[in-house]
């Protein structure tokens, strides 16, 4: 399994990113959770939405588990964004500048 996620790691391409601090957990085998923007960009309204991202991450951390928010940010799907982007998914849900791909 490892050569193959060391395999996919190194096909990331210019339309996937994945945050830095994720590709060491998982090269490493140290655990990884996904976490699901949908809740922050539309679930709740600002700033809970940041808040209870912010906390969540904080509880993950605080157990040796590495927290990586998914989205499509800019047409380009990202597996962990930086505490500034999910600030600013927080409040882009309230602003109408993200849009929901699911129903």
């Amino acid at each position: 399994m490892r050569s193959h996620l060391s395999s996919l790691l190194r096909r990331t391409t210019p339309k996937v990113e994945i945050l830095p601090e994720v590709v060491d957990a998982l090269r490493n085998g140290c655990p990884v959770v996904a976490l699901e923007s949908t809740i922050v960009a539309h679930g709740m309204p600002f700033p809970g939405n940041f808040s209870l991202a912010s906390d969540v991450a904080d509880l993950l951390r605080s157990k040796g588990v590495v927290p990586a928010t998914i989205a499509i940010k800019d047409g380009v799907f990202r597996a962990g964004l930086h505490q500034d982007e999910i600030l600013d998914l927080a409040k882009a849900g309230e602003e109408g500048r993200a849009t929901k791909c699911s129903t």
